[in-house]
């Protein structure tokens, strides 16, 4: 009598094969849906700033803040660090209502908590920051 070993060879049949199968297309589609998520997003709030009017309006700096990421790339026995940082400002404008906004690393850098001036921004979208000495 002959024993004949499979694709799916001492593992019990297809059952593993077929499950690993179904996970692998599973996680797949999940992290293909999150990066379509984050892209339609995206877009959906570039279009909603382009549609809002742009306003200056006097503002104080109340604070500042940034976030660091660190990523560990593995290339078989080498790593590669990176890191990127993305910076906020939060802005009180006269009525008392806050907005953080994101800037970008220069404009972080020239602007101190307790700066006051004019604000200029459209939606969710830092333009500019006039400071009044």
């Amino acid at each position: 009598m002959e024993t004949f070993m499979g694709p799916a060879g001492a593992f019990g049949g297809g059952m593993f094969f077929g499950g690993f199968n179904t996970i692998f297309f599973l996680v797949f589609f999940i992290i293909l849906g999150v990066i379509l998520f984050t892209f339609i997003k995206g877009i959906k709030q570039w279009s909603y700033n382009n549609q809002q009017p742009v306003l200056t309006v006097a503002a104080i700096v109340v604070t500042k803040r940034a976030n660091v990421r660190r990523n560990v790339h593995h290339h078989g026995d080498h790593h590669h660090h990176s890191s990127s940082t993305t910076y906020y400002v939060t802005f009180q404008v006269e009525s008392g209502d806050r907005m953080e906004l994101h800037v970008n690393g220069r404009e972080y850098g020239q602007l101190a908590e307790g700066d006051r001036g004019k604000l200029t921004f459209q939606g969710t979208r830092y333009l500019k920051f006039e400071r009044i000495v």
